[in-house]
């Protein structure tokens, strides 16, 4: 079959790498792409918001899959466009509609749905510019560090954690008057510390049924030992060996099918990937947030531990048919390292030539903000490249994700080197 990816970052790559290993795949495109999916598909320059593109090739192409990678289409209402045209409305296509996607597009929606279905989750107040006020005094009576989050989708750099009330305060402020974040900052959650480990469970549903994938461990923060402001995620690990099957049990029986029993309580027909993230606090999973599809970098290490062809799943998910379907996962660790453009997370310069993508032999190169210019592969984003590694092991997989790292260079390239260390220590603890 044909089959669209749409998207562009590590994310998109990796499902492009996984489907295109596929024998159901025949034709694979991806809109708009980068530079490595461009050697294992076909890109399209096409805008992922650009719906009306989007559906004219995937018609003019013959398309029967569509695979929405990034939040923004799915918030905007790519399923919805796709189901209200008689051309379209057949493809499978992989992402919740414009209701479900609410999970991500509204942190206020997705707190309110959490407390409405008995789903564990830290205790919040929601605050505009017109209540302000009432926001700086209740933040007065709150117990430090606490976390700000803008309501809408702000490219996984809309949370805050302050360790003052001072800080706190000037945060609301900078978010709700001096709009931080734009329109995502209009509305912002006071929300509580929650003390523990973090870690992401991911599911997938086909509208009534659904399949846990591996659960991975991100880091968020730009700089080591998680210190300096949020990124996209700077690398990722899996599996988490805390995340024992007595908390996936916990997790099943207290988030994802009060979740999955929630949708469809609202009336919301939900076939796509739910990114749960989670704090484990003494051993009990609370929900940090949701996110509507799969994350990036988590992608970068949960899929290359499928072992089930990628397309039959999707394709399942798709048509309501995941009823009773056993994924495969292999027991090998992986591990990703993110390689980012200098002054990133804030401004950063882009067309920084990148030398040494072909030395790197033992792990998979995947490409994110990347573009291909006259033979050469240049820097096109803030989040440039991860290498993904995996091994018997955490320190096997880790060795040579940077075994990796160590061959590839730009200018001003920068990445963590204390990606998984903290797991690591725990298996020592």
């Amino acid at each position: 079959m044909n089959i669209l990816v749409i998207g562009s970052g590590g994310r998109e790559y990796t499902l492009t790498w996984k489907i295109s290993q596929s024998l159901h795949c025949e034709r694979l495109f991806v809109a708009p792409g980068n530079a490595g999916t461009d050697l294992i598909a076909e890109n399209v320059e096409i805008d992922v918001n650009d719906f009306k593109q989007l559906g004219n090739f995937a018609a003019e192409n013959d398309v029967e899959l569509v695979v929405v990678g990034p939040e923004d289409p799915l918030v905007n209402g790519i399923r919805d466009y796709f189901q209200a045209d008689d051309r379209l409305k057949e493809i499978a296509l992989v992402g919740p509609g414009q209701d479900g996607a609410q999970l991500e597009g509204s942190k206020d929606f997705s707190k309110v749905f959490m407390q409405k279905n008995g789903i564990p989750t830290a205790t919040s107040r929601t605050f505009t510019s017109e209540t302000i006020t009432d926001g700086l005094e209740y933040l007065a009576g709150c117990n430090m560090p606490i976390v700000l989050k803008a309501d809408g989708l702000a490219a996984g750099k809309g949370v805050i954690i302050a360790e003052t009330l001072e800080e706190a305060q000037a945060t609301l402020k900078s978010m709700l008057l001096d709009k931080q974040f734009g329109n995502a900052g209009s509305k912002v959650l006071i929300e509580e510390f929650l003390e523990g480990i973090e870690l992401s469970v991911f599911v997938l549903m086909d509208g009534k049924n659904y399949v846990i994938l591996p659960e991975a461990k991100d880091y968020k923060r730009i700089g080591e030992n998680d210190s300096g402001p949020n990124t996209g995620g700077m690398g990722a690990v899996s599996p988490v060996r805390f995340a024992d099957a007595d908390f996936i049990k916990k997790v099943t029986e207290k988030v994802i099918e009060p979740t999955v029993k929630g949708l469809q309580n609202e009336g919301i027909d939900y076939r796509g990937f739910i990114f749960i993230g989670l704090m484990n606090v003494n051993g009990e999973p609370f929900v940090i947030e949701y996110n509507v599809r799969m994350g990036d970098p988590e992608t970068q290490v949960v899929i290359p531990r499928v072992k089930s062809d990628l397309v039959e799943l999707l394709i399942k998910a798709a048509d309501g048919k995941l009823e009773g379907y056993k994924l495969d996962v292999s027991d090998r660790y992986a591990s990703t390292v993110v390689m980012v453009s200098a002054g990133y997370p804030g401004s950063y310069e882009k067309n920084k030539s990148i030398q040494g993508l072909a030395d790197v032999t033992n792990a998979l190169v995947i490409h994110a903000g990347t573009k291909q210019q006259d033979y050469e592969v240049l820097t096109n984003g803030g989040r440039v490249l991860s290498v993904t590694g995996s091994g018997e092991s955490l320190s096997q997989a880790l060795k040579a994700s940077y075994h990796g790292v160590e061959n590839i260079h730009w200018e001003g390239a920068y990445y963590r080197k204390d990606i998984g260390k903290d797991i690591l220590r725990l298996q020592l603890d």
